[in-house]
């Protein structure tokens, strides 16, 4: 089953781009570069046969219950930790896994962090090697550049089911390399380098219908052995206009070692 929603793509510029978040120090102020509505057809995971796993595809969708019901503050943290860190050891036979970023989305005017609404992966070469020293620092890191590791993004939906602006993804295979662009992300106490896609007719974009709070897309922004990042962004899109439940989205950052 085909749908079609409405995304940003970015587009190619002479000179290096950058998102520029909480831009003069107002928590929640974003300052982005240009980007490209674009409507794309995508197709239902739920709806078709073909499977789509991490290994292959660097994307997956999987059950996967929490005992955290509420996402405010900081106590649900070391349980929602040890579940995620459970279940990448064992779905990705890796033998190390930290946890080191959430964020919940709310897609709400007045929300902090509301769904990121450009097609974009988390991290470049050399966004992912700063992050890995920023987080092990460099002896630690150094070690774990001899072997293989990634990163991988964890996300969940909060409260309810998805009804509007799920998450989609562009198969890796079907983008060309020419597609991506190197971003700037630019904090007040730090400066990372993420990926852009720019649009091309070829890309083949899915996503997972109605996905509950007892499910995860579980998918790869960066492996120093060559597995791809994939691209994704919110989805301007309603599933049932009847519905008017507000999408409340978690997503979980880690760095695992094989």
């Amino acid at each position: 089953m085909t749908r079609i929603a409405t995304v940003n793509y970015h587009v190619h510029k002479p000179y290096r781009q950058a998102f520029e978040l909480d831009a003069g120090g107002i928590s929640g102020n974003l300052v982005a570069p240009e980007l490209v509505s674009t409507a794309v057809t995508l197709e239902d995971t739920r709806a078709t046969t073909n499977t789509v796993t991490f290994a292959f595809d660097a994307i997956e969708f999987m059950p996967l219950k929490t005992q955290v019901q509420d996402f405010a503050r900081d106590a649900w943290k070391p349980t929602y930790d040890a579940e995620l860190t459970s279940m990448l050891l064992d779905r990705l036979s890796v033998c190390e896994v930290v946890v080191f970023d959430h964020t919940v989305r709310t897609d709400d005017p007045g929300a902090t962090r509301k769904p990121a609404r450009n097609v974009h992966s988390d991290y470049s070469k050399d966004g992912a090697e700063q992050r890995l020293v920023d987080l092990l620092g460099a002896e630690t890191a150094a070690e774990w550049a001899q072997g293989h590791y990634a990163f991988v993004n964890v996300w969940r939906p909060v409260g309810h089911p998805i009804n509007s602006a799920p998450l989609g993804f562009v198969c890796p295979s079907s983008v060309d390399p020419s597609d991506w662009i190197l971003l700037d992300l630019i904090y007040p106490e730090r400066k990372g380098q993420i990926m852009g896609l720019v649009g091309n007719p070829e890309h083949e974009w899915i996503y997972q219908s109605k996905m509950t709070p007892d499910e995860v897309a579980i998918f790869n922004i960066y492996d120093n052995r060559g597995l791809p990042s994939i691209a994704h962004s919110a989805l301007d899109m309603v599933e049932d206009p009847n519905v008017t439940t507000i999408r409340k989205s978690i997503e979980s950052r880690t760095l695992v070692r094989y």
